[in-house]
């Protein structure tokens, strides 16, 4: 039998303190996987694009998941798919899970895991808070670093749909503003998940001392820092090999930017350190990896086994 679990069902299994521990503990040991996983796209006759990211594995967890996703920025939701579930020793499909239900929650706290441990290494980090796009993945990263007590004394939202960023800005008592150069003006650190294909954010409109996230940069084209605010940072990646491939070093705009200065693991394991950080601004720019997949779909099958939560097929009936 494969338990089929809903998003209704996902957000009553699923919290940020067990969710953000697992990702922690992930990226501690992601240097031990068998494999780092692979994502890949498809572009499409429709204004979209398909994207599988396959296998999602971690270090003593025997099972693996299958992401697969229709990304169409113009609906709503934007992002559609399924996470499958497989039992590693003979392939049985556990279950299959929501993927934006899944993919908000790891994006955005492994998103609000670097932000944290990154500013408070360095100390780039601040009372007042921007975002720049106020969609799923930026609820769970505001979300996140109010579980690690970060101190967001301010919140400044801007999003390109009016209504979203006063919905977000009520429910997290923040203020809206007219652009994202007002958001960075006036923040400490600057939170950005957006589907631009342009940058909203160069050197210029920064100063030193400030920290931004983006997430909206996960495959080629599409872009929300500028290459000279990159080349000036200390930047922090997820993932070396996709970062070049997929993420912020996979642009077109003629950067000569082929490394980063650091992975989140490398942080966490103690094999790197921001203090060598070329200036005061510090970048964590993820692209999402497979075993954050997993991190959150296992935390959710065995507490939905647990609970009895969603419901259970037999898809070779």
């Amino acid at each position: 039998m494969t338990r089929v679990l809903t998003r209704g069902d996902l957000l009553s299994v699923l919290d940020v303190g067990s969710c953000v521990e697992a990702l922690r503990e992930g990226f501690r040991h992601d240097d031990r996987l068998a494999s780092p996983g692979s994502r890949i796209r498809g572009d499409l006759p429709f204004p979209g694009t398909a994207t599988v990211l396959v296998p999602g594995l971690l270090p003593g967890v025997e099972a693996y998941t299958v992401k697969v996703n229709a990304k169409f920025p113009g609906a709503r939701p934007a992002l559609r798919g399924v996470i499958c579930l497989h039992r590693g020793s003979d392939g049985e499909l556990l279950a299959l899970l929501d993927s934006a239900t899944v993919t908000a929650w790891r994006t955005g706290l492994a998103a609000a895991l670097g932000t944290h441990v990154v500013t408070t290494e360095r100390g780039t980090g601040g009372r007042v808070v921007g975002v720049v796009g106020a969609g799923a993945q930026a609820e769970l990263m505001v979300n996140g670093l109010r579980h690690f007590g970060d101190d967001l004394q301010t919140l400044l939202v801007h999003d390109s749909v009016a209504d979203r960023a006063a919905d977000f800005a009520a429910r997290h008592g923040g203020r809206v503003v007219g652009s994202a150069s007002e958001v960075a003006e006036a923040s400490d650190t600057v939170l950005l998940a957006t589907w631009s294909r342009r940058p909203l954010l160069g050197l210029a409109e920064t100063r030193p001392g400030q920290h931004f996230t983006t997430v909206g940069v996960d495959e080629p084209g599409k872009q929300e820092l500028a290459a000279d605010l990159l080349a000036a940072s200390f930047l922090v990646v997820d993932d070396h090999r996709l970062a070049a491939t997929a993420g912020v070093l996979a642009g077109s705009d003629g950067s000569t930017r082929i490394t980063a200065d650091a992975s989140l693991g490398e942080l966490l394991r103690g094999g790197r350190s921001t203090g060598a950080a070329r200036s005061g601004t510090t970048v964590y720019a993820p692209v999402g990896l497979p075993w954050q997949d997993l991190a959150i779909a296992w935390l959710a099958y065995r507490q939905a086994e647990v609970n009895d939560v969603g419901s259970k097929v037999d898809l070779l009936a």
